[in-house]
């Protein structure tokens, strides 16, 4: 039996489908299983406690929870071509990440000025290992799985997963 999924959104802004996102490899699944965030406040946080894996190019991260959980990062679309260009970040590759601490800040007005797409794909890219998974963004709970996007109030009362 899989076990259930609960992660903080790394980011604050609004929560997207990834079937929304204007990036075929995050629209169709391919990376793997999460939500997307449009209208970023230029602050990426860590969901919980574990370490950076990887920075692909200064606004795209890897993390790994102490719980499996494999997280990957895309702050904007196409954003690679910036050349680390707005981007900030506070922590390096194989650094222990507590949740809660900064792990990179960028400017999303200067991406949009650049003529680039800020939305931000936060994607659990190992699914295979979790039942279903809900990402908690502020008050609301976004269940992410197939590129379904459904939100629910903040309840004691109802879905009780583990938490990575």
């Amino acid at each position: 039996m899989t076990q259930d999924l609960l992660i903080d959104s790394p980011i604050n802004g609004t929560p997207i489908s990834l079937a929304d996102v204007r990036d075929k490899i995050f629209s169709s699944g391919a990376a793997g299983c999460g939500i997307a965030i449009k209208n970023p406040d230029g602050k990426i946080v860590a969901p919980f406690d574990g370490t950076v894996k990887f920075f692909a190019s200064p606004g795209v991260l890897g993390l790994k929870s102490f719980g499996g959980v494999e997280l990957l990062i895309h702050v904007g679309l196409n954003t690679c071509k910036l050349v680390g260009e707005s981007f900030r970040p506070q922590v390096e590759v194989g650094d222990t990440i507590e949740r809660g601490q900064i792990l990179l800040t960028f400017d999303a007005t200067e991406i949009e000025r650049a003529g680039f797409d800020a939305t931000t794909p936060v994607v659990v890219t190992n699914p295979e290992n979790f039942g279903e998974i809900v990402f908690r963004c502020g008050e609301r709970k976004i269940i992410a799985q197939e590129k379904i996007l459904h939100a629910t109030e903040e309840s004691s009362n109802g879905f009780s997963p583990s938490i990575a």
